[in-house]
């Protein structure tokens, strides 16, 4: 960590109301970050700020740990295009006949095949959609109870199994932050197995799904309305939503696809994940094991599945960006001296017991004002966890918080990614889910922050 070379005042929270303020005006990320980090080293250095922000860029660029994360997120996704291409997951599609026999059944095996299909959220929720769309409307399921149960199964899921996307984002936010003492679990995933029993948002938002698909818990209100809706009418979805359904739904595509084409690179990727500690080497092996199967299949050509792997790659390059800005914001705010301000600005006020559950609130409040899912814990956690380690909280909690407040962002943010993705696949009108799923996205909050004030408390 570099040490600040004065304090600041009140100008070291400059930075960070940046980012939020242009965040909540633009609804959009990288731009918000890079802002902030010229007004951090505008603050520190002047008018020389140029020459800081651009060692502040390169010593990112050069940070071996930084570079881990980097290429594991860009090779997944070269992964995920070439899971995708294959179809592997259409495969479930010729047991779900025998297996969707009602409305809670139906729901049910949903639910199931979000959570196998957990690579990344992106890949679930455009599989599921696919998927499970013909068997809802079969059976009078509306849409929004789809669309509830397929975000609920997204980035929720994702964030509970350390073979994915959001795992790769988290260990290296949290386990390359400075001022943090090592933890003894080895390397970040390692230690982010750890973290994962304390994400207490995404665990109660998986939980309620099946609760809600059995009527354990029962639709409350849009979800309500749009249950008593089908009843009716017979409409799946609303009448905002006609205009997206036009074309029918022949239009999802009739692939027989091969379900092994998913589940032996999955399997792959989660063996050598754990036996060798190396997700890197794991996601290459998986890759590999992509190319020995469908070129031989003649689903692809080997030149095919090189360009769907540049392909996916390159779609990650937005994603990289916002990461790589997120670290230059960390490098940014370290040096500014925003932990020890933040630290004799609140400690006396601040308690060990209650902090993992105000981690948890300000997090998510942020996430769903700004839909920033990834860049708002890369702004907070310099400052977070140096103040949970003032505080002598447990770092565990505090980290598994973050990571719920991002997921609650993702899941309940009405214009986060995953909510306008799963609202778009599902071919309805984006409010209608939601403002559907709202309550129990706060059930599962409730439930959240309650856990975080336990664990306080005891640990």
């Amino acid at each position: 960590m570099v040490v600040p070379h004065m304090d600041h005042g009140i100008l070291t929270l400059l930075p960070i109301v940046t980012v939020v303020a242009i965040a909540l005006k633009t609804r959009r990320t990288l731009e918000p970050l890079i802002a902030g980090t010229l007004v951090a080293y505008l603050i520190i250095d002047g008018p020389k700020f140029i020459f800081g922000w651009m060692d502040a860029f390169f010593r990112v660029a050069t940070s071996y740990d930084h570079q881990w994360v980097f290429m594991v997120c860009l090779l997944f996704g070269s992964l995920i295009a070439l899971l995708g291409a294959s179809h592997g997951t259409m495969g479930f599609s010729k047991i779900l006949d025998k297996l969707c026999r009602g409305p809670k059944s139906t729901l049910i095996i949903t639910w199931i095949m979000g959570i196998l299909i957990f690579v990344d959220d992106y890949l679930n929720i455009m599989t599921l959609s696919i998927c499970m769309k013909k068997e809802t409307d079969k059976h009078h399921i509306p849409r929004e109870a789809l669309s509830y149960v397929i975000d609920s199964t997204g980035a929720p899921v994702c964030a509970l199994l350390p073979f994915s996307t959001w795992a790769v984002f988290f260990s290296g936010l949290f386990f390359a932050e400075a001022g943090v003492p090592e933890l003894g679990y080895g390397s970040g995933i390692s230690t982010f197995y750890r973290v994962i029993p304390f994400v207490f948002y995404a665990i109660a938002a998986v939980v309620i799904v099946p609760l809600f698909a059995l009527s354990v818990i029962p639709p409350m209100g849009k979800m309500r309305a749009a249950y008593q809706r089908a009843a009716k009418t017979g409409a799946v979805y609303s009448p905002e939503s006609e205009l997206m359904n036009l074309e029918g739904e022949d239009d999802a595509p009739d692939i027989q696809g091969n379900v092994w084409n998913f589940v032996i690179p999955i399997g792959v990727l989660i063996v050598l994940a754990i036996v060798g500690g190396e997700l890197f080497l794991a996601v290459i092996a998986a890759i590999a094991i992509c190319l020995l199967l469908y070129v031989p299949q003649r689903i692809m050509s080997l030149s095919k599945a090189c360009d769907l792997a540049m392909h996916g790659f390159c779609n990650m390059i937005p994603t990289v960006a916002i990461i790589y800005f997120a670290f230059v914001m960390q490098e940014a705010m370290n040096e500014i001296g925003i932990a020890p301000y933040i630290i004799n600005l609140v400690q006396p006020f601040m308690s060990a017991e209650f902090f993992p559950c105000i981690t948890f609130l300000v997090v998510a409040a942020l996430n769903f004002s700004t839909g920033s899912v990834w860049g708002i814990p890369a702004i907070v956690v310099p400052v977070i966890l140096p103040l949970a380690v003032s505080l002598d909280a447990s770092l565990l909690v505090v980290m598994g918080a973050v990571v719920s407040g991002a997921v609650l962002g993702s899941h309940a943010c009405f214009y986060s990614d995953a909510t306008v993705l799963t609202s778009s696949c599902c071919k309805m009108e984006n409010m209608d889910h939601a403002l559907s799923q709202f309550p129990y996205a706060m059930l599962a909050a409730a439930i959240a922050a309650a856990g975080y004030l336990l664990c306080g408390f005891l640990l």
